[in-house]
């Protein structure tokens, strides 16, 4: 087995990744490429601009996977989404609307808006945990709030949830700013797995396994390869568990 990418949006037409089964296909080749065999494919869900429903996120990952088989591209997918904070998650919840990471049900990636944080976000990840869900908060690193003061993660941690870092964020892609802050998370345990979040725009492509790359020789191997084995876990539903501390205060150096 590969690598595992539990967020990317390869499907095609449904959100702001891919445009077209032809770049869909070029996607799957390039995950390939990077060394992924399996791939969650985790559509936007109840962010404002997209609606992705379980049965058609279903039917949607059925039909890719027959033009993968046909392409002769050798990736698996899984149908999933990657569902904002909002008022409708419960109702999506209860009405059975939801895709996971496992087929259990027992994890669930949770997108925060990116210019902040919700004040009601702690009660819904308590309402959530109460059913037996646990939050995987994606890309925090790229959240506004969090990258101005990454102490307002912490909180959610405590309650429970595990975090998705995206590897682009940790190589750069994104700025120096995330990518430092990304850096101080991996440093402080407070983050879980690597993920793609790839899509079909400028400076959203693979770099998963390079990332881990990168993990390994910043960090350690073996950090590196329990990330890999998170992963692992998470889709098949097993128990994952953080050994997070606090960040380590910035250093400030003053001129006289």
């Amino acid at each position: 087995m590969g690598l595992i990418d539990l967020h990317c949006h390869l499907l095609p037409g449904v959100d702001d990744g891919s445009p077209s089964m032809a770049t869909s296909l070029k996607l799957a080749q390039e995950a390939v490429n990077d060394g992924v065999s399996h791939c969650l494919l985790t559509p936007h869900h109840l962010n404002g601009h997209y609606v992705n429903h379980k049965a058609d996120v279903i039917k949607a990952t059925d039909e890719f996977q027959a033009a993968l088989n046909e392409a002769a591209i050798p990736l698996t997918v899984f149908p999933g989404q990657e569902v904002r904070v909002s008022d409708r998650v419960l109702p999506a919840y209860d009405s059975g609307d939801l895709l996971y990471v496992d087929e259990g049900g027992k994890y669930l990636l949770l997108e925060m808006p990116s210019g902040g944080i919700p004040a009601f976000a702690k009660q819904l990840v308590f309402e959530l945990t109460q059913r037996g869900v646990t939050p995987i908060i994606v890309h925090p690193e790229r959240n506004a709030e969090i990258l101005d003061n990454p102490e307002r993660l912490a909180p959610f941690l405590e309650q429970g949830c595990l975090t998705q870092l995206t590897a682009s964020s940790y190589m750069g892609t994104f700025g120096k700013k995330i990518e430092a802050l990304t850096t101080r998370l991996i440093e402080a345990g407070q983050g879980t797995i690597f993920a793609s979040d790839a899509h079909a725009l400028a400076r959203r492509d693979y770099e998963l396994n390079e990332g881990l790359e990168k993990l390994a020789q910043e960090f350690s191997p073996q950090l590196a390869e329990h990330y890999k084995k998170n992963a692992r876990r998470l889709i098949n539903g097993e128990p994952v568990q953080m050994n997070w501390k606090p960040l380590k205060k910035k250093r400030r150096f003053w001129l006289f």
